[in-house]
């Protein structure tokens, strides 16, 4: 019996504030997320990537270093947030109900 191995294509995508990395390579059936990203390169270029720590997602959605990656999927890497989305929300918020008072 013979086994075919498929050949596709995925992409890896990491931001800074100051750099953008987006990078298409091509993996075979049964790459996980984790041999994608170390495929890539992205950790030869930001060495201070630490997968045991920093969350990764694909399509916007967080998984799993060792979920098996598919056809046109785009793992991300996500830095931590400075702040708390939720805070500063309510914080504008607050900032324009004291404008609307004259304050």
């Amino acid at each position: 019996m013979e086994v075919t191995v498929e050949k596709f294509e995925v992409e890896v995508a990491y931001a800074t504030t100051t750099a953008q990395f987006l990078r298409k390579i091509t993996v075979t059936t049964g790459t996980t997320v984790k041999q994608v990203v170390e495929q890539s390169g992205l950790l030869d270029q930001f060495p201070m990537i630490d997968l045991n720590t920093t969350s990764v997602g694909t399509f916007g959605k967080l998984t799993k270093l060792d979920q098996i990656v598919q056809s046109g999927d785009r793992v991300e890497i996500y830095r931590p947030l400075i702040a708390d989305p939720k805070a500063q929300r309510r914080k504008r918020a607050a900032m324009g109900k004291d404008m609307r008072k004259g304050v």
